[in-house]
């Protein structure tokens, strides 16, 4: 890999082995809090009185429900009603989910129910080299549980088309029924039959034994070294087993899945910068804002969820940091948050999508998402704040604003902006959002990456030289 891509960017090269590693959100905070732990980041919990403990210069982070990360630092002169400098992001995107009772059989096939995630373009998902990869709850020998994560590294499952010979009109209209001409083939029935790998037959309330193929259990409890009978319950996605890689001419391109959303999140780019600036000396002299990365999940589905950005994490965290309320409204007023999802560039083929004069382009600098009805967060105040700490480091930006006969988007910006936050909604330019192999470019790694850790440097000065009210 280092001869095939050496005239790529290094960070766009550290981003290929995270997303590799990370097909699902709960793989995704692991590993970024593999890299926060690497840094010296303390974990704390919800349900402990960690504010009272906290110190300056310190590096803290807790986790919910394996899905979700708040992470954040104390300047050196803190003071409860501090403002906070936040990154906030999501780590899901659209993908193929088990159903709880997943057995079905047709014709010879073994066949795996599966629900879908968010809304993906599903179509992109036929005749993929598809894995597993989750949590399971397992049952150790003394009688306690574990949820763990599993990822299996080989093609299982797969969702073949139908033969043009059989539909002559596939390449003009193809259209599928999602319930019914969707489902994944996992093997034959006759390779089952044979197999050592039959249901008991007995079940209990926590038994999933009689919902899935045995075949199927037998899968994950080989991967985790537990017998069948030892799970009791998952969340396993569907993912796809070919890579993400560099491509184009010049390496300029990201050819992967889960760009959406996992470009802005973990490692790269919120991490990445957040670990940078803990990592620089000037870390140990800086006032002003605490600084904080959030990763959530759900955004895909709304965020409403105990993971998702309309939640309680990010209220939770202002209100222990800044209890009364009056330190709570101060430190409101001194916060800023950047919403960083991704955003389109502009289609060669599809050019009339876009407004002609809000094109963004992959590599062309980090893009600021503006819309009137407020399905982004931005406004004069927060663009304008986020392309001078752009400007800090010798970025470039875009613009993006959808056209009139079209309908907007959204991010997580919206919902947290309630909470009386400056709000500026962003991201990178990619094209074929939410199929399963999306595009985008390996320059905006680091450009990401050098916007967020200029606004953990250098937004608290910034925001002094500004006057609003």
């Amino acid at each position: 890999m280092t001869m095939l891509y050496q005239t790529a960017p290094e960070a766009a090269k550290r981003f290929l082995a995270f997303i590799n590693a990370s097909p699902t959100p709960f793989h995704a905070i692991q590993n970024a809090v593999a890299r926060l732990e690497a840094a010296g980041f303390q974990k704390v919990r919800e349900i402990d009185d960690w504010e009272e403990h906290i110190e300056p210069r310190g590096k803290y982070y807790f986790t919910r429900n394996q899905s979700s990360l708040l992470a954040f630092t104390i300047p050196s002169n803190w003071k409860p009603g501090a403002g906070v400098s936040i990154v906030a992001t999501h780590v899901d995107s659209p993908n193929l989910r088990i159903r709880p009772v997943s057995k079905k059989t047709n014709v010879g096939y073994l066949q795996v129910g599966v629900e879908t995630y968010g809304g993906g373009i599903w179509h992109s998902w036929f005749d993929r080299d598809l894995s597993l990869a989750g949590r399971v709850v397992v049952t150790h020998q003394d009688g306690s549980f574990q949820s763990k994560l599993i990822k299996v590294d080989r093609p299982i499952l797969r969702i073949p088309t139908l033969a043009i010979h059989l539909d002559r009109s596939v390449d003009t209209s193809f259209k599928f029924n999602k319930e019914t001409e969707f489902v994944p083939i996992l093997g034959l029935i006759e390779n089952q039959l044979n197999s050592d790998t039959q249901n008991s037959g007995t079940s209990i309330a926590s038994s999933i034994q009689e919902n899935h193929h045995p075949a199927l259990l037998s899968i994950l409890a080989n991967e985790l070294s537990v017998a069948p009978e030892e799970i009791h319950d998952f969340e396993v996605h569907l993912y796809d087993t070919q890579p993400s890689v560099l491509g184009g001419i010049n390496s300029e391109f990201i050819f992967s899945p889960r760009l959406d959303n996992l470009f802005s999140s973990p490692r790269f780019c919120a991490v990445a910068a957040l670990v940078g600036h803990v990592e620089d000396r000037s870390f140990l002299d800086l006032e002003g804002n605490v600084n904080c990365i959030a990763l959530f999940n759900h955004e895909e589905i709304g965020s409403v969820s105990t993971t998702g950005a309309d939640s309680s994490l990010i209220p939770s965290l202002l209100e222990r940091l800044s209890p009364s309320p009056a330190l709570h409204s101060q430190s409101i007023a001194r916060s800023f948050l950047v919403s960083a999802d991704m955003g389109h560039a502009v289609h060669p083929n599809y050019t009339s999508k876009h407004e002609e004069n809000h094109r963004p382009q992959i590599n062309g600098g980090i893009v600021v998402k503006t819309n009137a009805t407020q399905r982004y967060a931005s406004d004069a105040i927060g663009t304008f704040l986020f392309k001078k700490l752009v400007e800090r480091k010798g970025g470039k930006v875009q613009e993006f604003e959808v056209r009139n006969d079209m309908p907007c988007g959204s991010t997580v910006g919206p919902m947290l902006s309630k909470l009386g936050v400056r709000t500026v909604d962003v991201g990178n330019a990619m094209l074929s959002m939410h199929s399963i192999r999306e595009t985008g470019g390996s320059q905006d790694v680091q450009h990401a990456i050098d916007a967020f850790g200029s606004l953990f440097e250098g937004f608290a000065k910034l925001d002094q030289s500004l006057l609003v009210d």
